[in-house]
């Protein structure tokens, strides 16, 4: 079993979701299958066959959860203490080309979010950064062509 990198945050959000989907939808599903059997019969019962489906949905999620969860190796990036940025550091960017400044936070791959700014730790961006430290500048292969970001600073939360 190959275990994957996790940020605590990360794998407190999965829980979370997990907690969720056994103790509010599950129950909800159920009532609804419930409601729906009692209305007669199921072979062209839409209430009954769409609540189904929600089920196999939901459960499907469920078992994809825990899978992660025990796969999971749980990082507190907090203790790291290193100048060279490594997995769960919190990086500041300067790109070269445009003078914008980017924050990514570099996270494994089931809790990266490019819009909260957490990239996955398999991402063209994060290959480019690992290893290096403030004052380098990475170059990364993107669609649109390389880009060159200067690295401001590096932080451990």
């Amino acid at each position: 079993m190959e275990r994957v990198p996790m940020t605590i945050k990360g794998a407190e959000a999965l829980r979370e979701e997990l907690k969720h989907l056994k103790t509010v939808n599950r129950p909800r599903i159920v009532e609804a299958i419930s409601t729906a059997r009692a209305h007669g019969d199921l072979s062209e019962n839409a209430e009954y066959h769409a609540a189904k489906e929600e089920q196999g949905f939901n459960e499907g999620r469920i078992k994809d959860l825990e899978d992660k969860l025990a796969r999971a190796h749980v990082i507190d990036t907090a203790a790291i203490v290193s100048d060279r940025i490594v997995f769960g550091a919190t990086v500041e960017l300067i790109d070269l080309e445009t003078g914008a400044e980017v924050v990514y936070q570099i996270v494994g791959v089931n809790e990266a979010n490019i819009e909260q700014g957490m990239v996955s730790i398999t991402s063209p961006i994060a290959r480019a950064l690992i290893g290096k430290e403030a004052g380098d500048v990475a170059s990364v292969q993107a669609p649109g062509g390389v880009r060159e970001y200067e690295i401001q600073a590096v932080d451990y939360r």
